[in-house]
């Protein structure tokens, strides 16, 4: 089992956590646009062409804030994903413009659109990490936990 490396942005505007909408046969799920880093590039360099490809959006790269494992055989998806380990570097970051969805060229198979889901809302809506409704608050801040841990 090889380990891919992701990055996520956390973009929070006017209360809200910018996240790619998704479909799947359970419904709709929500994910924080990033995504896959290649070889010979640096995860900043990644979370940049991700969301771009996501979002149709530029962003500024500021702090890392959570890292986390995902290992496929210790959650619900494990008979899809009992070979798949992923670590995930979630970076808060700001836009620098404005979004263009018709710009975004490369969404993720399952992505349906984009959405601002209320911070008040997060613990109420089925988004991945679920811990992320845990660490970000309503108010926008996070707690101070950098390791979220092996969670889904």
């Amino acid at each position: 089992m090889s380990i891919r490396n992701s990055a996520k942005a956390i973009i929070i505007k006017d209360g809200k956590l910018l996240c790619t909408k998704n479909k799947d046969d359970l419904g709709i799920f929500y994910l924080l646009p990033g995504g896959g880093q290649n070889k010979g590039e640096s995860i900043i360099d990644a979370l940049k062409r991700e969301v771009k490809e996501e979002t149709g959006a530029e962003i500024e790269v500021k702090d890392l804030k959570f890292v986390r494992d995902y290992i496929g055989k210790n959650h619900e998806f494990k008979e899809l994903d009992k070979d798949f380990h992923q670590v995930e570097y979630m970076f808060i970051c700001s836009l620098k413009g404005e979004i263009n969805y018709n710009l975004a060229k490369e969404k993720d198979d399952y992505q349906i659109g984009l959405e601002w889901i209320d911070l008040k809302d997060l613990k109420n809506v089925r988004i991945y990490p679920k811990k992320l409704s845990e660490v970000i608050k309503e108010d926008g801040s996070f707690e101070n936990t950098v390791y979220l841990g092996d969670v889904n």
